[in-house]
């Protein structure tokens, strides 16, 4: 996989000045569009459309401060349809605009090529199992929220505070399949993953009962799951659980993630300092393909 996924990243080098397709990288990584903006965005710590964005406009800066091309030039090379538009996006990388990058001969920020390897430390084992569940409802109160890469999210911090506990009770009791208990369910997340995009969230349980007044019911398609769990220190082990599931369990079996809501249920000890952590994520099973080397059409 990672071997593959590097070729896609030479795709994007040899294309910078050209429109990437991600349905073209992902036949070159040799897995979905979904799964490899997944991926992308757990190893590289960034969705996969703003590091071609940030590579575009490194490159650009360095055309634009050795000024041999008009800037006009440059900026429709690199896609964009107007002078104001480049600058905006210059601006937004490199905290100056392009003319005065030009001028003065300002320092730019650089986004470095990526490159992914494996290394096998061989300190733990993951504990995981492969479930295939028939079609399943979660039931709770739900919220619009942003997508926060790390740290704490305010907004599903501040929802979760304003849910009525008469209402957390009364939901607990309805819990009559895995995951058992109170979860935490992420659904309907842009494809980007990018920082601030919004996405569904239920604070819910699993359940063949109906919703009632204050909830909202989310039908789960039948398919396959990956459930990972985890105990250490609270939030550390949980946040370490979805990094090592994409860092270190993706490209080390023959699976890939797949569209659909990705579940936690975190029991944590009475002082809030431990947690026991199952993480529930949609996935199927990858294709082997022979690996063979992608050569570009165009020379």
């Amino acid at each position: 996989m990672l071997e593959r996924l590097n070729q896609a990243m030479e795709h994007i080098e040899n294309h910078l000045d050209q429109s990437i397709d991600v349905a073209v990288l992902a036949r070159i990584a040799a897995t979905s569009e979904y799964h490899l903006r997944r991926m992308f965005s757990a190893l590289a710590g960034m969705p996969l459309s703003e590091y071609i964005r940030r590579r575009r406009l490194t490159v650009a800066g360095a055309e634009v401060l050795a000024g041999r091309e008009a800037l006009l030039g440059i900026a429709v090379r690199y896609g964009y349809g107007s002078g104001e538009a480049f600058a905006r996006a210059f601006r937004s990388v490199h905290g100056v605009g392009p003319g005065e990058a030009r001028r003065t001969g300002a320092a730019l920020v650089s986004q470095h090529r990526l490159s992914f390897r494996l290394i096998v430390e061989g300190s733990s084992s993951m504990r995981y199992r492969i479930v295939d569940r028939p079609t399943f409802t979660v039931i709770g109160p739900k919220a619009r929220v942003p997508l926060v890469h790390t740290g704490p999210n305010q907004a599903i911090i501040d929802f979760v505070r304003g849910i009525d506990p008469q209402t957390l009770e009364r939901l607990e009791k309805l819990s009559d399949q895995e995951p058992h208990g109170i979860v935490a369910v992420c659904d309907d997340l842009d494809p980007s993953r990018a920082e601030g995009t919004e996405l569904d969230y239920y604070h819910g349980v699993v359940t063949d009962a109906p919703a009632f007044a204050g909830t909202t019911a989310l039908a789960v398609p039948a398919g396959t799951w990956a459930v990972f769990t985890a105990s250490g220190p609270a939030p550390q082990a949980i946040q370490e659980l979805w990094r090592e599931v994409f860092v270190e369990w993706f490209p080390s079996n023959p699976y890939r993630s797949r569209p659909g809501p990705e579940i936690l249920r975190t029991l944590l000890s009475a002082d809030g300092t431990e947690a026991d952590a199952e993480l529930w994520l949609p996935v199927e099973r990858e294709h082997a393909r022979p690996l063979e080397r992608h050569v570009d059409a165009s020379g």
